[in-house]
């Protein structure tokens, strides 16, 4: 059973529908258990912000 659990998060499920899935109590209980599992979630979570906060500096354009 806990290998089918971890491999639903590391697939990117939502962890609420794996609590469902589960039949426990609270989502809390889930995250405790199973969120050490994929240590890459942490860069993946890392990534994302920081694709959040690198845009695109617009070019100056010298006008004449």
């Amino acid at each position: 059973m806990h290998s089918y659990d971890s491999l639903l998060l590391k697939a990117g499920e939502h962890p609420k529908v794996v609590q469902e899935l589960l039949g426990h109590s609270s989502i809390q209980v889930t995250m405790d258990i199973y969120s050490h599992i994929e240590p890459e979630i942490k860069v993946k979570a890392a990534q994302s912000i920081n694709g959040v906060f690198q845009m695109k500096k617009p070019s100056l354009v010298e006008e004449g």
